[in-house]
Protein backbone atom coordinates (compact mmCIF):
# COMPACT_ATOMS: atom_id res chain seq x y z
CA UNK A 1 0.00 0.00 0.00
CA UNK A 2 1.67 3.16 -1.00
CA UNK A 3 1.47 6.24 1.74
CA UNK A 4 -0.98 9.20 1.38
CA UNK A 5 0.96 12.17 -1.16
CA UNK A 6 1.85 15.08 1.22
CA UNK A 7 -0.60 18.18 0.77
CA UNK A 8 1.63 21.09 -0.99
CA UNK A 9 1.43 23.25 2.50
CA UNK A 10 3.58 20.28 4.67
CA UNK A 11 5.78 19.39 1.88
CA UNK A 12 7.02 23.34 1.94
CA UNK A 13 6.75 23.31 5.50
CA UNK A 14 8.95 20.24 5.82
CA UNK A 15 11.68 21.77 3.41
CA UNK A 16 13.46 24.60 3.86
CA UNK A 17 14.48 25.60 0.41
CA UNK A 18 11.00 25.47 -0.73
CA UNK A 19 9.64 27.67 2.52
CA UNK A 20 12.31 30.07 1.82
CA UNK A 21 11.06 30.30 -2.33
CA UNK A 22 7.13 30.81 -0.61
CA UNK A 23 8.53 33.97 1.24
CA UNK A 24 10.39 35.39 -1.46
CA UNK A 25 7.37 34.83 -3.99
CA UNK A 26 5.13 36.69 -0.85
CA UNK A 27 7.53 39.37 -0.39
CA UNK A 28 7.77 40.15 -3.99
CA UNK A 29 3.90 39.77 -4.65
CA UNK A 30 3.92 42.40 -1.49
CA UNK A 31 6.27 44.92 -3.09
CA UNK A 32 4.08 44.42 -6.41
CA UNK A 33 1.21 45.59 -4.51
CA UNK A 34 3.09 48.87 -3.15
CA UNK A 35 4.37 50.04 -6.64
CA UNK A 36 1.31 49.64 -7.98
CA UNK A 37 -0.39 51.86 -5.48
CA UNK A 38 2.07 54.26 -6.82
CA UNK A 39 2.56 54.54 -10.94
CA UNK A 40 -0.67 55.70 -12.73
CA UNK A 41 -3.38 53.61 -12.70
CA UNK A 42 -2.86 52.72 -16.43
CA UNK A 43 0.40 51.13 -16.16
CA UNK A 44 -0.05 48.38 -13.01
CA UNK A 45 -2.11 45.92 -15.57
CA UNK A 46 1.56 45.80 -17.37
CA UNK A 47 3.68 45.10 -14.37
CA UNK A 48 4.39 41.50 -12.62
CA UNK A 49 6.53 40.36 -10.18
CA UNK A 50 10.08 39.44 -10.73
CA UNK A 51 12.47 37.82 -8.44
CA UNK A 52 14.49 38.95 -5.20
CA UNK A 53 18.18 38.40 -4.67
CA UNK A 54 20.54 39.59 -2.89
CA UNK A 55 21.18 42.23 -5.57
CA UNK A 56 17.86 43.98 -5.15
CA UNK A 57 14.42 42.99 -6.72
CA UNK A 58 13.48 42.70 -10.15
CA UNK A 59 10.05 44.37 -11.86
CA UNK A 60 9.01 42.59 -14.98
CA UNK A 61 7.41 44.90 -17.59
CA UNK A 62 5.21 44.08 -20.38
CA UNK A 63 6.77 46.27 -23.15
CA UNK A 64 9.66 48.88 -23.60
CA UNK A 65 7.89 52.53 -23.22
CA UNK A 66 6.42 50.64 -19.58
CA UNK A 67 9.97 50.44 -18.79
CA UNK A 68 10.94 53.87 -19.51
CA UNK A 69 8.02 54.97 -17.38
CA UNK A 70 8.86 52.62 -14.98
CA UNK A 71 12.28 54.25 -14.76
CA UNK A 72 11.59 57.45 -14.35
CA UNK A 73 9.06 56.82 -11.33
CA UNK A 74 11.91 54.69 -9.50
CA UNK A 75 12.97 57.15 -6.85
CA UNK A 76 9.17 57.05 -6.05
CA UNK A 77 8.98 53.26 -5.97
CA UNK A 78 11.81 53.09 -3.91
CA UNK A 79 10.76 55.77 -1.24
CA UNK A 80 7.02 54.05 -1.16
CA UNK A 81 8.81 50.68 -0.13
CA UNK A 82 10.55 52.19 2.09
CA UNK A 83 8.17 53.90 3.88
CA UNK A 84 6.21 50.62 4.08
CA UNK A 85 9.35 49.25 5.72
CA UNK A 86 10.84 47.14 3.01
CA UNK A 87 14.33 46.56 1.67
CA UNK A 88 15.36 48.48 -0.87
CA UNK A 89 18.88 47.63 -2.51
CA UNK A 90 18.05 47.77 -6.19
CA UNK A 91 15.07 47.76 -8.63
CA UNK A 92 15.87 46.24 -12.06
CA UNK A 93 13.41 46.61 -14.88
CA UNK A 94 13.28 43.37 -17.09
CA UNK A 95 10.60 43.39 -20.17
CA UNK A 96 9.32 40.32 -20.64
Amino acid sequence: MTPDALRIEEAISRSTPLARLQHLLKESQARLAVVRSVVPPALGPHLKPGPIDEAGWTLLVANAAVGAKVRQLLPRLEDALRARGMQVTAIRIRVQ
